[in-house]
């Protein structure tokens, strides 16, 4: 269970890491301005095992790794959008950070959502609404179960099969 921070639509990664932050690639530095701009309460406030909370193209922009990096170093266990951009997307599966594509319509900011990354099920517990998500595949899980492709291939010395 984790509580949502809900963004909405074309969410870019300036947004996400402002660029006059981006001096850094420390995750721990990268995390204390996540958000700072669009959601000043985000850095400080932000738990362990939250869930980021998107529309349409969830990570447009540069492509820049800082973003995905810092919101996995604020804590955030997933996001969820209705889409992302294409290397939002792989970045995130590069550094381990899990993200599903869902109807985001019914989730609100500050829901508590239990996940279930392997099946895709979204549930708010409080409302009873089950949104169905696409699960992530096994090759995919094992990855961010080493926490990113790089730590991966440091243990196994090869791809995971998809």
């Amino acid at each position: 269970m984790g509580r949502v921070w809900k963004f909405g639509d074309n969410v870019n990664t300036d947004l996400i890491t402002p660029g006059r932050y981006n001096l850094t690639t420390n995750p721990t530095e990268l995390a204390k301005y996540c958000f700072c701009e669009v959601r000043p309460e985000f850095p400080k406030e932000v738990h362990l095992g939250d869930f980021v909370v998107g529309g349409v193209h969830f990570g447009s922009g540069s492509s820049r790794e800082t973003a995905p990096l810092a919101i996995k170093a604020s804590g955030i266990k997933a996001i969820i959008a209705s889409s992302f951009a294409r290397i939002f997307y792989r970045n995130a599966v590069n550094i381990g950070l899990p993200i599903l594509i869902a109807d985001t319509s019914v989730i609100n900011d500050g829901d508590q959502l239990d996940v279930d990354l392997r099946s895709g099920v979204i549930s708010i517990p409080e409302s009873g609404i089950k949104i169905d998500a696409q699960g992530l595949p096994e090759f995919l899980l094992a990855i961010m179960d080493e926490g990113g492709i790089v730590a991966y291939l440091n243990k196994y010395k090869k791809f995971p099969n998809p």
